[in-house]
């Protein structure tokens, strides 16, 4: 298995940081992230921005509410901070249909990709691809990889909800599907100790992975359905700066930030590691108290290209989701190990144990909320309007693996191919 940097994004013109507009996903100003022990040495592109918005008025931000509202600068940065297993290059997938000699996959070192990461780490996802190489790339947040893929660099990507939305809308419905769900669950906002209640977040700064990604999206929602307008739903009661996970945790022990909503295992690091605690366990706003957290994309080019893959693929996912739910314990001291590896340290028992009692893993991708989603986004600013879903689910593929499997087929909610 070989893996290799993060992609550039493709929707900036390096030269002149001229960024493109989308149809239907809002633009916002220009800003940066905070970030913690910032060195002298400035990004080119945060120069480039920063020269930008002091050549037009804006309100005096106070510190620390430099907000990364720049979603394709935001982009350029997450993918740079993205990481890979290794500093191969990626060969490219060949010509022909059902023949490729790669399949190109992204994930997040996240407890909520554990069905990823375990895939990837134990093997299970390779033995299923048989002689097609699996090469990966991991990533920070969903709005980096769904751009990824959309310029061909990656094929496939476990993601959240709301950045699969905004591919699907930003391609005209062209460029991506969903093929299976990973996980539910396992997302909350935590805040500091002496926070109570929404009202006691006026004037706070909070935090995010990445603009438009699902947990910017729940918080935007929250705190709009709570009163507090953010600078994507017309105001600045409350300032959300979008970073990657890391620099969040390091920002709420400083006391530089004053909460975050996070997937896990992000979530219980700011209860046990940082003294937070839960404000919102995001569950608890959904009926039946699950959430769709993390599901599977593929490019629509490498689905009708090389369909056998991509079942291979979603057949992996299948075992390695069994495995999980036959053997949790053994799944959690491995999904930990697995994360060590990949961010350079595993997490502690405390938190590995309390992060992974928070998800559900789970091969169906709950596809009855994603209409809601997709609501919250308009709601949340990150959308201008509703896209149509209309044809966003490709099921076929996994209906036959669990059919293969005996196990009950999944439902698209209407918005499949031909539904």
């Amino acid at each position: 298995m070989l893996s290799r940097p993060a992609p550039r994004d493709p929707d900036v013109d390096r030269d002149r940081l001229r960024f493109r507009p989308v149809p239907g996903i809002r633009q916002p100003p220009h800003s940066r992230p905070v970030t913690a022990g910032s060195p002298t040495r400035t990004h080119p592109v945060l120069s480039t921005l920063r020269s930008a918005r002091r050549r037009a008025p804006r309100r005096t931000p106070r510190p620390l509410a430099l907000v990364a509202l720049a979603a394709a600068a935001a982009t350029v940065l997450s993918a740079c901070g993205s990481s890979s297993d290794s500093g191969a290059t990626a060969a490219g997938t060949s010509g022909g249909s059902g023949s490729s000699a790669a399949l190109r996959l992204g994930y997040f070192p996240n407890v909520t990709h554990a069905g990823a990461v375990l895939g990837v780490k134990d093997g299970t996802f390779q033995q299923a691809l048989g002689s097609t190489k699996l090469e990966t790339t991991t990533f920070n947040a969903g709005p980096a990889a769904t751009e990824a893929l959309l310029s061909g660099s990656i094929d496939a990507t476990f993601i959240g909800p709301n950045p699969a939305i905004n591919a699907f809308a930003k391609s005209g419905g062209e460029a991506i599907r969903i093929i299976a769900g990973t996980t539910a669950d396992g997302a909350a906002f935590v805040v500091k100790p002496e926070i109570n209640s929404a009202a006691d977040l006026k004037g706070k700064t909070l935090a995010s992975p990445q603009l438009g990604g699902t947990q910017d999206v729940a918080l935007r929602k929250w705190l709009l359905d709570n009163g507090l307008k953010t600078q994507t739903t017309g105001g600045s009661d409350v300032d959300i700066v979008n970073q990657e996970n890391a620099q969040t945790l390091d920002l709420f022990k400083s006391g530089q930030i004053d909460g975050a909503w996070l997937p896990e295992p992000w979530a219980s690091r700011l209860v046990l590691d940082a003294g937070g605690k839960v404000l919102v366990d995001e569950k608890t706003l959904w009926p039946n108290e699950q959430f769709l957290t993390t599901h599977l994309i593929v490019s629509t080019s490498y689905l009708k290209d090389h369909p056998e893959q991509v079942q291979a693929l979603l057949k992996g996912l299948v075992t390695e989701t069994q495995k999980i739910e036959s053997d949790p314990a053994t799944a959690q001291t491995e999904l930990n190990a697995a994360i060590g590896e990949l961010t350079g340290k595993p997490l502690s028992d405390a938190v590995i144990q309390r992060s992974f009692t928070e998800i559900q893993p789970t091969w169906d991708p709950l596809a009855a909320t994603l209409p809601t989603i997709a609501d919250d986004g308009v709601t949340a600013g990150t959308l201008t309007s509703k896209p149509d879903l209309k044809g966003i689910y490709d099921l076929t593929l996994l209906n036959k693996v669990l059919a293969d499997a005996g196990q009950p087929q999944v439902s698209d909610g209407g918005l499949g191919q031909g539904s």
